[in-house]
């Protein structure tokens, strides 16, 4: 684990406390970057229910995954083994029945439905894994429990890092730093966009100076062309033509903390209008980087950005940043503060941010991004690129 058991510890009496302030009886935290941040569990098993149970009054914990997973638990996770609960494959993949089925009769019979009798209980509903027949299937076999909706009760502990987890971030910095300049010195003429995106991957896993990679949340994403104009495209076989520009967007993962990095490239000569927009995205990117200050709210910090748009004739519809942290597919991002303008949360030292200044046009675009860290005195980019459109071949 990444952390010394104590430090779990700390993090879900930390979980109890804020629940109990909330009016909370419980937590369910089924986001597998939740469970890593408070047992340490690191496994490929979120595709299978699987939940962390945690009393608001006392920090009690149990946590219920797969039978043949809860054993990567005793491995993985700063529990006790009676902290643990498989639920039998008998129950996997059945019409009849559900795995919840049987781990609301378990939950019965160890006390815990009269624990939490008449409490609410707080669920994450926005957790990609927690799918609608696990919480209709608790919810029918807990009637005594009142599941509401938590809004991201663990999520939000998680916004401010301590030292430690800033390391971290740092490194997973270095990482994507390296893959980005591996996946530029790739785009060529005539290279195959499925070899550029090889490439960065054997770079995102193998690390750099002996700081190695984890698997990214999300897998590189590489707009190519007229599609530049659109974020969130992977990659096909074609090969690169002169005239195009590649956008990438990537991450660098370490310990399952992400560092995420963009940048747009010109594979040769491109239109006036690409140039302009390249050299107004980095200098408003730079200009929002620059007005990052704790006690600052993320939508003061927004502003910077979005008035300097409208004074070139721009405007963007999306956000420009969000928080980071710990991911797990199919998102890298914590799913709390967001950068625009009408987000009131106060920016604080310690907190990491991914500021992304992605201009989609109509036919062409170009993303410019980095992922930073706010300290006492303004952001610390945490990420390494040419801050520009970044041109390879002949111009």
């Amino acid at each position: 684990m990444t952390f010394d058991p104590a430090e779990y510890r700390q993090r879900r009496q930390r979980a109890a406390e804020a629940a109990r302030t909330k009016g909370y009886a419980g937590l369910l935290v089924a986001d597998p970057a939740n469970l890593y941040y408070l047992t340490g569990y690191n496994a490929w098993s979120f595709y299978m229910p699987q939940f962390l149970l945690i009393a608001a009054d006392d920090a009690t914990t149990l946590f219920v995954s797969r039978e043949m997973d809860a054993n990567g638990a005793h491995r993985t996770a700063a529990l006790a083994p009676d902290e643990i609960l498989g639920y039998p494959e008998t129950t996997v993949h059945r019409r009849d029945t559900h795995p919840c089925t049987w781990a609301a009769d378990e939950l019965r019979a160890r006390g815990w439905a009269e624990r939490f009798a008449g409490g609410q209980v707080a669920i994450e509903g926005d957790a990609h894994f927690f799918s609608v027949r696990s919480y209709l299937a608790l919810r029918d076999g807990l009637p005594e429990w009142n599941l509401v909706e938590g809004h991201g009760v663990v999520n939000w502990l998680r916004l401010v890092k301590s030292d430690a987890e800033v390391d971290l971030m740092r490194k997973a910095g270095r990482i994507v730093s390296n893959a980005m300049a591996v996946g530029i010195d790739a785009i060529e003429v005539g290279v195959p966009q499925h070899e550029v995106v090889a490439a960065i991957q054997h770079a995102q896993v193998a690390g750099v100076d002996g700081i190695d990679g984890d698997y990214p949340a999300i897998v590189p994403l590489l707009p190519v062309g007229e599609a530049a104009d659109t974020p969130h495209l992977t990659w096909s076989a074609r090969p690169l033509v002169a005239g195009e520009t590649v956008s990438i967007e990537i991450a660098g993962a370490h310990q399952r903390y992400h560092a995420p990095l963009a940048r747009s490239v010109a594979v040769g000569q491109v239109s006036s209008d690409l140039e302009r927009l390249g050299a107004l995205t980095a200098e408003g990117l730079t200009l929002a980087i620059e007005a990052v200050k704790p006690g600052r709210t993320a939508g003061e910090v927004a502003g910077v950005y979005w008035d300097f748009l409208a004074r070139h004739g721009l405007s963007k519809n999306s956000r420009l940043g969000y928080s980071i942290g710990i991911g797990y597919p199919p998102d890298w991002g914590e799913g709390t503060v967001s950068i625009r303008r009408e987000d009131t949360t106060e920016v604080q030292t310690n907190m990491c941010f991914h500021f992304i200044a992605g201009m989609w046009m109509d036919g062409y675009g170009c993303e410019l991004s980095e992922a930073l860290r706010v300290g006492p005195d303004g952001a610390e980019v945490l990420t390494s690129a040419p801050r520009e459109l970044i041109r390879r071949g002949a111009s």
